[in-house]
């Protein structure tokens, strides 16, 4: 007679981060799935991935982060992996004002690929450079609410909010998927047997992933 093991269920949610060039997404990505800061990070060449399980709620929540090039050059590739996505960043840099006044682009891309229902949070980067702020805290925010985003600011640097902002983009999506009003994107859901499997597959998974696309 075999023994019942006991058995969970695993969501797994397709996040992506996008906005300009050198805002900071890397390294965003890189201290929230391996808590890791490069100062010397390069510009992404097509897009990279990593992923990380957090317990929320009750609930065990794999997010698949697929972190995206800024530059014009990529764009055909980028806008390729909006439409699998549930949930994304859409980063700008607080101390350079160009990267913020994109935005709205970014997000018009982001809209014409992804579910309508698409969790967007903005996200006001590098906010450690309190000095050279350029984009006031209260027009970003104006600008999240006129457009039914999430908002806020962050420091990849010195590990400021940056956990914050992926788990509530993870716990509003689920709060979605639960309501059943995201359709189109990349959602399942994993039954596991043991703590060894998740451990396995987060590791494999959490390699970096099509740097030279």
């Amino acid at each position: 007679k075999r023994s019942s093991e006991a058995r969970w269920w695993v969501f797994v949610l397709l996040v992506v981060l996008i906005g300009e060039s050198g805002v900071g997404k890397s390294n965003l990505l890189s201290r929230f799935t391996k808590n890791e800061f490069n100062h010397d990070s390069r510009t992404t060449i097509g897009v990279e991935f990593s992923t990380r399980t957090v317990q929320l709620n009750g609930l065990t929540i794999k997010a698949q982060i697929w972190d995206t090039a800024g530059l014009e050059r990529y764009r055909a590739i980028t806008s390729a992996y909006y439409r699998g996505a549930v949930g994304a960043l859409l980063v700008y840099d607080i101390s350079k004002h160009l990267t913020y006044e994109s935005a709205e682009r970014w997000l018009k891309e982001l809209y014409d690929h992804a579910d309508p229902h698409i969790v967007v949070m903005l996200v006001g980067n590098k906010a450690d450079l309190l000095s050279l702020r350029s984009v006031p805290t209260e027009d970003a925010k104006d600008f999240a609410e006129k457009n039914g985003l999430l908002f806020m600011e962050t420091s990849a640097l010195e590990s400021t909010n940056v956990e914050s902002a992926f788990n509530e983009v993870l716990q509003a999506i689920h709060r979605k998927v639960a309501s059943k009003e995201v359709t189109r994107g990349s959602i399942s859901a994993v039954s596991l047997s043991s703590p060894a499997a998740l451990t396995a597959d987060s590791e494999q998974e959490r390699r970096p992933c099509c740097k030279n696309l």
